[in-house]
């Protein structure tokens, strides 16, 4: 599904590496790996010559780092970072790495996630005297860090760490090491690759595969990892709470070519389709996926079924960012230039549409609307995904719950108003059971929260009321 239209983002991509001498190129290189989970804004941060400096801005990786502009970033260490806006919206303050100077030093901090008691820290550090440069829920570890009292910058970061809640994956780079946290109840995927004698951390695998770096292992749920000249150091934080990796992840998130959590997406997906074919089955004549995360589910529904699997929707993907608007009206302008049935294959068949999930409603009632008017006979819609029928406060920029369709709806009432001859969603059984684990891996818990409204962590009061579109 067209994340940019249907409301459905994820905040962002981090990257990090320390040990090569062109840090800031490969950084480059694995952002733009990273691109699908943010859009908005991009930068880098390098370490050399005993200082920090770095480059960001509004806009795709492409277009923040024009020609020259990685040969001014000097250093055999860098963060890097992608963004989405979720919490504390966008502009350029709020594009990161985000850069500290003091006189004990500089850091660098890039964040995937989102913390639910920020705001709450925000005030009692406002009191305290801090000064806030952006209005991004990042920033609140950089304070707490300076404000500890604890004798070494490690102890200063668990310190800082130990008092944010909900879900974070960080990188912070000082002039001598780089830093990689993640939250102790890991939400969100970060892992540990090697590039000959330099490290590299990213969000997802397929970063380590376009710079040539091998996976060695994930980052553990409340695990610090200190990476310096001497090797990569490991400390605990927090203790590690059960494990709520996003299923979001899984189904729409992250690349087809990504392992996330031991498990790679495109088998995850392809197992979602068959789970849903045995879920849901239709008498159809072709089945189609809309591009571009469904379509190893629909490839997977095809082969469960024994339905012919066709090309039915194309992506146009010379549409600029233009098209990502906040009108209804522009927003279902935007569905129509960036997919284009296929006259024909769809004319006159019976077709599955298959896809990742169903936000408000309004993408899935044009796409329906299109198959038709290229002739489709009947429009049978299957969804990888239970129902979302609670907003996200760990990151994804789901609609407020008043905005979720299957928040007030029934499967019933939502395939009459988008259209459909029939529709199905996954259930939260089959989910669990089709991402599933390799054999004598125990079962990974994965966050259903969007799903059931059952969050995983304490989410404050006031946080609630920020969480919506933006």
């Amino acid at each position: 599904m067209l994340a940019e239209i249907k409301g459905l983002n994820e905040e962002c991509g981090i990257f990090g590496i320390w040990g090569h001498e062109d840090a800031a190129r490969l950084t480059y290189y694995g952002l733009h790996s990273l691109q699908h989970r943010g859009q908005e804004g991009a930068g880098i941060v390098v370490a050399g010559g005993g200082n920090l400096s770095g480059h960001k801005g509004l806009g795709l990786v492409t277009e923040v780092f024009q020609s020259g502009t990685l040969d001014a970033l000097c250093g055999s260490a860098a963060i890097g970072h992608v963004r989405y806006s979720t919490a504390g919206g966008g502009g350029y303050e709020n594009v990161q790495p985000l850069l500290f100077r003091s006189q004990t030093g500089a850091m660098a901090l890039a964040h995937n996630g989102n913390l639910t008691n920020a705001i709450e820290l925000k005030l009692v550090l406002e009191a305290q005297g801090s000064i806030f440069q952006t209005t991004s829920d990042t920033e609140v570890l950089a304070h707490l860090i300076r404000r500890s009292q604890a004798p070494t910058f490690v102890g200063q970061m668990k310190e800082a760490l130990s008092q944010i809640e909900g879900a974070f994956a960080f990188l912070l780079l000082t002039e001598t090491a780089l830093y990689a946290a993640l939250d102790p109840h890991g939400f969100r995927p970060l892992s540990l690759g090697r590039l000959g004698s330099a490290y590299v951390v990213a969000s997802e695998t397929c970063a380590f595969d376009v710079i040539g770096a091998t996976y060695e292992r994930e980052v553990a749920p409340g695990e610090l990892l200190i990476i310096s000249g001497e090797g990569v150091r490991s400390e605990r934080f927090a203790p590690e709470q059960p494990r709520s990796i996003c299923s979001m992840e899984y189904i729409y998130f992250a690349r087809p070519d990504s392992h996330v959590d031991g498990i790679n997406i495109h088998t995850a997906r392809k197992n979602l389709g068959k789970r849903l074919a045995l879920e849901a089955p239709a008498e159809a004549d072709i089945v189609t996926g809309v591009p571009d995360s469904s379509i190893s589910v629909a490839i997977g529904y095809a082969e469960a079924t024994g339905i012919p699997y066709e090309l039915g929707l194309i992506k146009n993907r010379y549409v600029g960012r233009t098209f990502i608007q906040p009108s209804q009206a522009l927003r279902e302008q935007g569905v129509k230039m960036k997919l284009s049935p296929v006259r024909g294959v769809v004319a006159g068949k019976r077709v599955v549409m298959v896809d990742d999930s169903i936000v408000r409603g309004t993408t899935s009632r044009r796409i329906v609307a299109m198959l038709r008017e290229a002739g489709a006979v009947e429009v049978h819609v299957r969804i990888s995904a239970p129902p979302i029928t609670h907003p996200c406060f760990y990151g994804i920029d789901t609609s407020s719950k008043e905005e979720l369709i299957a928040a007030k709806h029934t499967v019933e009432d939502i395939r009459r108003l988008i259209g459909a001859d029939s529709l199905a969603f996954l259930s939260q059984e089959g989910l669990l059971a089709a991402i599933g684990r390799p054999e004598g891996v125990p079962q990974r818990g994965q966050c259903l929260a969007c799903f059931t409204g059952q969050y995983p962590t304490r989410v404050s009061q006031i946080a609630r009321p920020c969480m919506t579109v933006k």
